[in-house]
């Protein structure tokens, strides 16, 4: 932990030179420097749907060039669910959750910690950037228990080791992060779990103290009745919204995960990635309308 002025500024002078310095984490609860919190953004990317025709990875790289420090989550919904079509098994969803067999589980398994990470991590480093993949089960980084029976090997996050991320990032890089949990219960069939990548954003975001945590979506963000966007929302009436049922499907676990992180999280943000430079202006409030914010 830096402490004093000197290094303070000697810290600050190198990570605008270069983007490759974090303070040393102690232990998983001890926040970032002030500095960093500032500069911190958890990012949370469609996978198969977004993410390569848009602007989102450039946007990423972009970010870390200017000293900001993204850290990357993926779905890969469309993958999965084409995978499962070539052998004949229907998806079935609950909430906006897939509800996941073992057979499933290994198709799930396959495509976000192989193909879905791989490819994101390939093309961030084409684009200039200096990503590493990783999921959760890699030393442990994120844990899961069990939900839902009905929902298979579904896992709800119980822990986040954030140090493991800091060491990461200290070392010049952007994690990517497939949203497979190793879990904290296992017996033989079930060590590993299948986590709504929205709710491992909300969660990884609310553990390092994330300045903004943003999904990349394809809406221009939360609509109200008459399908306009609703720029800005409290938790109080998020909640209201998820009580009542206005909100379905995805965006059920996306706004739960904005309510989640917002007790530590300055801004939770819901933009379309569809738009040129969405990720850039969201996180540096420039340009055009920024979707949806959710404020605590």
């Amino acid at each position: 932990m830096l402490n004093n002025n000197k290094e303070n500024q000697e810290f600050i002078n190198s990570e605008t030179k270069n983007s490759n310095t974090i303070h040393k984490e102690s232990n998983d609860d001890n926040p970032l420097d002030s500095y960093l919190l500032e500069k911190t953004v958890v990012v949370k990317v469609g996978g198969s749907t977004l993410g390569f025709d848009d602007t989102t990875l450039s946007d990423v790289v972009k970010l870390k060039s200017q000293g900001y420090f993204p850290i990357v989550v993926h779905g890969g919904g469309s993958d999965i669910s084409e995978w499962m079509q070539k052998i004949g098994k229907r998806p079935k969803f609950i909430d906006g959750r897939r509800v996941t067999d073992k057979e499933t589980l290994n198709i799930v398994i396959s495509v976000l910690a192989g193909k879905v990470n791989t490819e994101m991590v390939n093309q961030i480093n084409i684009l200039g950037g200096k990503a590493i993949g990783v999921s959760g089960v890699d030393d442990g980084l994120v844990t899961a228990k069990m939900q839902k029976p009905e929902w298979g090997f579904v896992g709800e996050v119980d822990k986040v080791k954030s140090s493991s991320i800091f060491e990461l990032v200290k070392l010049g890089y952007i994690p990517v992060i497939a949203p497979l949990c190793l879990n904290s219960k296992p017996t033989s069939d079930d060590q590993i779990l299948n986590v709504n990548a929205d709710s491992v954003a909300g969660e990884v975001a609310k553990s390092i103290k994330a300045n903004k945590l943003i999904f990349i979506t394809d809406v221009p963000g939360v609509l109200d009745i008459s399908k306009r966007v609703i720029p800005k929302l409290l938790s109080s009436q998020v909640k209201k919204l998820v009580k009542n049922s206005f909100i379905s499907g995805g965006m059920i676990p996306k706004l739960e995960a904005c309510l989640n992180s917002v007790a530590n999280v300055s801004e939770a943000h819901i933009i379309d990635g569809r738009k040129t430079g969405a990720l850039f202006s969201a996180v540096t409030k420039s340009g055009f309308n920024k979707g949806t914010v959710i404020v605590k």
